[in-house]
């Protein structure tokens, strides 16, 4: 790997008296780039936020390099020994445990502290575990999004910063532990019960998933597997689109679940509340059987559970017929 990084990225300009502001992955190692790793070669000093975490990385990596700690409990002191090593003219890289450092991780005061003294500071993009949750949550009406990252733990700054998150009409981005997951999946569920939100648990790792379903469902969908409430979350709350209700289908516009207004069938869903509970159906049949999917919609919507089983029926057969024309 180290030949191959240097093949990459040895034409590069690395300059000395530089930090080096390194993304490191957030659980696959083969994430890491080649310019991160040619970068980890050349570098004097590597600063990090765990001196375990790093040292098992360059040691992956085949690289032994001095640790200096910088976190959050000590960020603006560390970056005084970064700064001693930076005037000798030496390159220091940074590295957080996981991800971008300085995106829900220390590093920002460190980059302070480097430009204020007039060194430079390099980015070596990498894995983010937001970007790769935004990546897969398939929401089309996103336009932008807004990063919050990990709610504060309690009292009322939480709820104030739960409150800004869920107005937002755009894509936002959560990170949750699993100790506080069903806490906040209690929140979401009350204060936006139909809007969509994509849950990516334990990204680039072995057990990795993502599933796309109403807010109100995520209570259930945790408490339906142990496994689901294991690992770390990055959550997507899916932007509201222009205009369109929450759940709902764009005013004047075709209902949820590509039925056409005014069919004469009594079980087409017409009213606003039926198309939004048309669309929960069809998202939870994604991942459930019709039965289950049909009794957690209505518990979800309100809607009679015989209606929601008949439109259940009704794209399962749809679903099929598609299947045998392709």
């Amino acid at each position: 790997m180290l030949s191959a990084a240097a093949q990459a990225a040895g034409a590069q300009d690395f300059p000395p008296g530089t930090l080096y502001v390194v993304a490191t992955p957030i659980g696959n190692l083969a994430d890491i780039t080649l310019r991160a790793v040619h970068t980890l070669f050349l570098v004097d000093a590597v600063a990090c936020e765990d001196t375990r975490q790093s040292a098992h990385l360059l040691t992956s990596l085949g690289l032994h390099k001095p640790l200096l700690a910088v976190h959050e409990h000590n960020e603006r002191e560390g970056a005084q020994r970064v700064l001693e090593r930076l005037a000798r003219g030496e390159r220091v890289a940074y590295t957080s445990d996981a991800g971008t450092p300085a995106v829900s991780d220390p590093g920002a005061a460190l980059v302070q502290a480097v430009r204020a003294a007039g060194h430079r500071c390099i980015p070596l993009p990498g894995a983010s575990s937001a970007l790769a949750a935004l990546s897969v949550a398939g929401d089309v009406s996103a336009a932008g999004f807004r990063f919050v990252g990990f709610l504060p733990a309690k009292g009322a700054a939480r709820a104030a910063a739960l409150r800004a998150a869920t107005q937002d009409a755009g894509s936002v981005v959560l990170f949750e532990s699993p100790h506080r997951i069903e806490a906040l999946a209690q929140e979401l569920a009350s204060a936006c019960p139909l809007r969509l939100l994509t849950v990516a648990r334990e990204l680039t790792k072995q057990f990795e998933s993502v599933h796309t379903l109403p807010a109100q469902a995520f209570p259930a969908w945790l408490a339906a597997d142990p496994n689901h409430r294991r690992g770390e979350f990055a959550l997507v709350l899916h932007g509201t689109g222009t205009g369109a209700p929450v759940g709902g289908a764009a005013p004047g516009g075709p209902p949820v679940g590509g039925l056409t207004p005014g069919a004469s069938d009594a079980s087409t869903p017409s009213s606003p509340e039926e198309q939004a509970a048309h669309r929960v159906l069809t998202i939870l049949l994604k991942d459930l059987p019709v039965k289950q999917a049909s009794t957690l919609g209505a518990e979800i919507t309100g809607i009679p559970k015989k209606r929601l089983y008949q439109w259940a029926l009704d794209l399962k057969d749809a679903r099929a017929a598609d299947d045998a024309d392709a």
